[in-house]
């Protein structure tokens, strides 16, 4: 997928903070891959990839580069020096080299290894910040931490192979239901989850139904059904996706600005509509 004309503007602004934190790639000098989100390391990559920036361009092999540099030999990723390792940084930046083409990568394959050999028994992911034991709600896995680990996984063989994974898609499916502030971070279901947030950097309704799409598991499901009956509504007569609540710091771009039309969700929209064969 190529960069549309009318968002080049928008990738050239990304690519113009490639320095910003002191260091080239989105980073700083003692790489640091999460500082300054939405604009760190691995964000932008993420965002450029969605945009359509090739693979193959050098800003894009720059960020994979720096990414991989945080990777560990258990398949985890440090995203800054001497900080805990969480699932959710792992779960991250797996889901953004996935993005920029490196899912087979070799060291992949251990980070998904990983992946798997820590799922909650609940069926996702939950980053170990409390300690087990506390209450039902705060023992639960994390639903943001979850939807990153299965887009991720959604780039792999084991997507509806794997049935560790539809336990995690029956568990966000759950939360639909639910909807209570889940796991230590508490990701819950309430107004702002159901505005149409883009890109997909947050736990939220679009992300929600894009990533399950990919899953078989969740298709005839009346939950999933529900969700994307809600996303379906936001789309203006045209059948364009409004963006509602975009990122406060990107309100200056043209493909996630609040209130108007974005070709680029569309895009996404239309992806979730062939994935179910809707």
């Amino acid at each position: 997928m190529a960069v549309l004309r009318q968002y080049q503007p928008d990738v050239d602004a990304i690519l113009a903070r490639r320095g910003h934190l002191g260091a080239d790639f989105w980073t700083t000098p003692d790489r640091r891959i999460g500082k300054g989100s939405p604009f760190a390391a691995v964000d932008c990559a993420l965002m450029l990839a969605d945009l359509g920036v090739s693979r193959t361009d050098p800003a894009m092999r720059g960020a994979a580069e720096v990414l991989f540099d945080a990777w560990q030999e258990d398949g985890r990723f440090r995203i800054a020096p001497k900080q805990t390792i969480y699932p959710c940084h792992t779960a991250t930046v797996a889901r953004t080299l996935c993005w920029l083409g490196c899912a087979r990568d070799k060291r992949m394959a251990r980070t998904f290894e990983h992946l798997l050999e820590i799922q909650h028994t609940d069926g996702g992911w939950r980053c170990n910040v409390c300690k087990l034991g506390q209450s039902p709600i705060t023992d639960a896995s994390n639903p943001g931490v979850t939807l990153a680990a299965l887009d991720a996984f959604r780039f792999t063989a084991a997507a509806n192979r794997e049935k560790r994974l539809d336990r995690a898609v029956s568990f966000l499916l759950d939360h639909w239901d639910t909807r209570r502030p889940l796991g230590p971070c508490e990701f819950g279901i309430g107004s702002r989850f159901m505005q149409v947030e883009y890109p997909f950097l947050r736990y939220n309704l679009f992300y929600y139904v894009y990533v399950l799409s990919f899953y078989k598991a969740a298709h005839r499901d009346k939950r999933f059904q529900a969700a994307m009956e809600a996303l379906t509504s936001k789309l203006d007569a045209d059948g364009n996706m409004i963006v509602e609540a975009p990122r406060r710091e990107l309100a200056k771009m043209s493909f996630c600005r609040k209130g108007e039309a974005s070709a680029a969700a569309t895009k996404r929209y239309r992806e979730i509509v062939t994935n179910v064969g809707a």
